[in-house]
């Protein structure tokens, strides 16, 4: 590769980099222990955090190279478009689709902008995140959600909106492909049920509402 094509790539790299710092300052609806909102940026980081930590003790092998290039890549394209909450999202169904497009564009745009370094790679792995097919999609999802959950235990119980209590029970079904991210669960789930415990709620109505309103 000759040193103008390389120089071209660099300068792509760098475009996206600067688009990619947003992210240190696109806030998200969780809240830190210290009463700061977190960014986009610190839950792609503990979640690379979470993988390193938790690749040896999965039931199957996988992919850690290919896990953390799905994390880092999977929210990058809300540099762009922008985070919508789940919560919101549950509000207003429609602002899911909305969400989709937005980011469908949003990740066209970075193939393009990288499209002679790995722009063809980078839009690969976001879609196989989102199709939660391959075992490194599975256990990247898996970690996206047990980490918005432990976030919120670590946060003011007061920064919880009501529909978070129910919230807290309802992981299970993203993982039960994996022993580990099951136990991981039970014990990220009991942190949540003493959290909401020693605030005065009633913990088995919350579980069973939860059970009944989101399966």
């Amino acid at each position: 590769m000759n040193s103008e094509i390389k120089t071209q790539q660099l300068t792509a790299v760098l475009e996206v980099l600067q688009l990619a710092e947003r992210l240190k300052f696109e806030l998200r609806h969780s809240w830190l222990s210290n009463g700061r909102q977190e960014s986009v940026a610190e839950h792609t980081w503990r979640m690379s955090l979470m993988a390193i930590l938790l690749e040896p003790l999965l039931d199957e092998k996988v992919d850690l190279s290919r896990l953390l290039k799905m994390i880092v890549i999977h929210d990058l394209v809300e540099a762009e478009a922008g985070d919508v909450s789940v919560l919101d999202q549950i509000r207003n169904p429609e602002l899911r689709i909305l969400k989709q497009q937005r980011e469908e564009l949003a990740i066209n745009r970075i193939r393009e902008m990288l499209s002679k370094a790995n722009g063809q790679e980078i839009y690969d792995l976001f879609f196989e995140f989102e199709e939660k097919q391959t075992f490194e999609a599975k256990v990247a999802n898996a970690i996206d959600k047990l980490e918005v959950q432990l976030q919120h235990n670590h946060a003011d119980i007061a920064t919880w909106e009501e529909i978070e209590y129910d919230l807290s029970f309802v992981i299970g079904k993203h993982v039960a492909f994996d022993e580990t991210f099951i136990l991981l669960k039970d014990l990220i789930e009991k942190q949540a049920s003493e959290k909401l415990k020693m605030a005065g709620l009633n913990v088995e109505e919350i579980r069973s509402r939860a059970i009944s309103s989101f399966g």
